[in-house]
């Protein structure tokens, strides 16, 4: 069963172009190591009426947007072994020690078993 990793992320305005070509980088190199699919959002229209918008939930400040993000492996076990690969890999070591573009402690993430597909 498909398994996916989930992000939300709060990022400067001013550094999405940035968060853009690392985000290129990076899908190219979790995709190399068998991720299914690797997908980054940018925040267009967050403050809809339904619901709690995304900038109440991810405590934006008004220049910051928030980056949804997902990452769909064929299972739980194949996102372990993948995540293993990419932690190791240098080109992500580089781009963590370069810094990333937004503030790590504003970043949720977590693991979800795919409910309903298609």
């Amino acid at each position: 069963m498909a398994y996916v990793d989930g992000f939300v992320m709060v990022v400067p305005k001013k550094n999405v172009a940035a968060y853009k070509k690392i985000a290129r980088a990076a899908s190219k190199i979790w995709r190399e190591f068998g991720a299914v699919d690797y997908v980054e959002c940018v925040g267009d229209d967050l403050n809809t009426k339904f619901g709690r918008p995304f900038p109440k939930l991810a405590k934006t400040g008004p220049k910051d947007t928030v980056v949804f993000s997902w990452i769909v492996y064929a299972s739980k076990g194949a996102r372990d072994r993948i995540n293993k690969k990419v932690m190791k890999d240098p080109r992500i070591e580089k781009m963590m020690k370069n810094g990333m573009p937004f503030d790590p402690k504003k970043m949720s993430m977590g693991g979800f078993k795919v409910l309903v597909q298609g």
